[in-house]
């Protein structure tokens, strides 16, 4: 489902660049995927989804969480990347099953950086 928009995502400069560290790793393989997720969750509902953001492109810090990582390897870290990379218009609130496509492709994202 997601290996298209991870394709083009790979040949971006900037998005390519983004790998998990081993303090990541190290912290999802404590907390695991399911905990993970739940974080994808409630970053992408409470920092995304919303129709307006004050600090949107800054509310999505570079580093200290794997989740963060993910987000800007997959362009949801801000409205402005979500609308150019996923098509979904900034300034409107994300429905759920948008606000769950994203969460999808963080963690397939994610499942991927586990297996390199």
């Amino acid at each position: 489902m997601y290996d298209e928009i991870l394709e083009k995502l790979k040949k971006s400069k900037f998005r390519s660049r983004f790998k998990l560290s081993a303090k990541d790793i190290d912290y999802i393989e404590k907390k695991g995927l399911k905990t993970i997720k739940q974080h994808a969750a409630d970053f992408i509902r409470d920092r995304i989804a919303p129709a307006v953001i004050p600090n949107d492109g800054k509310q999505t810090p570079m580093h200290n969480h794997p989740v963060f990582i993910a987000q800007h390897a997959t362009a949801s870290c801000c409205r402005g990347c979500v609308e150019k990379w996923h098509g979904f218009r900034k300034g409107v609130e994300l429905t759920k099953s948008q606000q769950n496509y994203l969460v999808g492709l963080i963690m397939e994202w994610l499942k991927r950086q586990l297996m390199t």
